[in-house]
């Protein structure tokens, strides 16, 4: 897929190289690629575990600048084998950078490193990379001084290369940490002038069904839901979708079907219009939903179901 360049004042050195985005679950790594590629690219929900597989997305500018960010999923201790296969996905998006880039938020209360934080903070360490802190979700936090404590726990940790608070959602902050990031980058640029990403326009519309199934279900169901594309048709100005989503328990099939339909009803609405906006075109989207019980136990299933959506 491609995008159109943006152009930014400054340095006229061509830099670019590859940079993961590691940090918890739903510390708002997904919300900063899009606000970076200044359009929705991965789908983003305030459920663990949305982001399954690592997806690079490429910013770009005119000085020139390529950045290749690698969204990660959250890492955390995996309970499961899906657990497990997240974990494996993000140290994938890790393991060839550039650069990393280090995401936590302030917590309300007295400031401390979550065990958690701990964790990815390790891992980020192993790479012997440059890595970058990135404070998110400043918007929340009234008194900017309070963040002081904060970044003084974390450079007393590990000596970052430099510490940029951001507000993803707000778009606070962001060309000071594309700054900061791009030099630590080679000389030269890696793709062709309008890459946008190497995941393909099937991937990501499967995903925006499971972002519709995951926003439309209870608390327990997002966990446990895929989706995997049977039939992708372009006719013209039309494409005709197929995709079943796929849960793990009986229960659950009828809790995302809903009563009389209207929740799978409200889940394809939602995804096709999505759809549309992304690809330019009209969509007829059909869904149906399965049960593979437990899969996201059984280590072969959850890295299927996880990592290889388009049927």
């Amino acid at each position: 897929m491609t995008r159109a360049p943006r152009t930014e004042e400054g340095e006229t050195t061509a830099r670019g190289g590859r940079c993961a985005i590691v940090g918890r679950p739903n510390v708002g790594k997904s919300t900063l690629l899009n606000a970076l590629l200044g359009q929705k690219l991965v789908i983003a929900t305030p459920r663990p575990g949305t982001t399954r597989s690592s997806v690079l997305g490429v910013y770009v500018d005119d000085r020139p600048t390529q950045i290749a960010f690698v969204d990660t999923p959250g890492l955390h201790r995996p309970k499961s084998a899906l657990g497990k296969v997240l974990v494996e996905q993000a140290k994938l998006g890790i393991s060839d950078a550039d650069v990393v880039l280090f995401m936590v938020e302030p917590l309300k209360g007295e400031p401390e490193i979550r065990g958690s934080d701990e964790s990815v903070l390790e891992l980020a360490a192993e790479t012997g990379k440059p890595v970058v802190l990135a404070i998110n979700k400043i918007d929340r936090v009234k008194q900017k001084s309070d963040l002081l404590p904060l970044i003084t726990m974390f450079t007393e940790r590990f000596p970052f290369e430099a510490v940029v608070p951001i507000s993803a959602l707000k778009r606070k902050q962001l060309m000071p940490l594309v700054d900061e990031i791009r030099s630590h980058l080679p000389e030269g640029l890696l793709y062709e002038d309008d890459i946008l990403t190497d995941r393909s326009e099937r991937f990501f519309v499967a995903e925006m069904v499971r972002e519709a199934a995951m926003m439309q279900t209870r608390q327990e169901v997002p966990h446990g839901v895929a989706c995997v594309l049977e039939e992708y048709v372009e006719d013209g100005n039309l494409v005709r979708i197929h995709a079943t989503l796929i849960v793990e328990k009986k229960s659950h099939k009828g809790i995302v079907i809903g009563a009389r339909g209207e929740r799978i009803k409200a889940i394809g609405t939602s995804a096709r219009h999505e759809i549309e906006r992304f690809i330019g075109r009209k969509v007829f989207l059909k869904l149906w939903v399965r049960v593979e019980d437990a899969w996201t136990s059984d280590g072969h299933k959850a890295r299927r179901l996880a990592t290889e959506i388009e049927g």
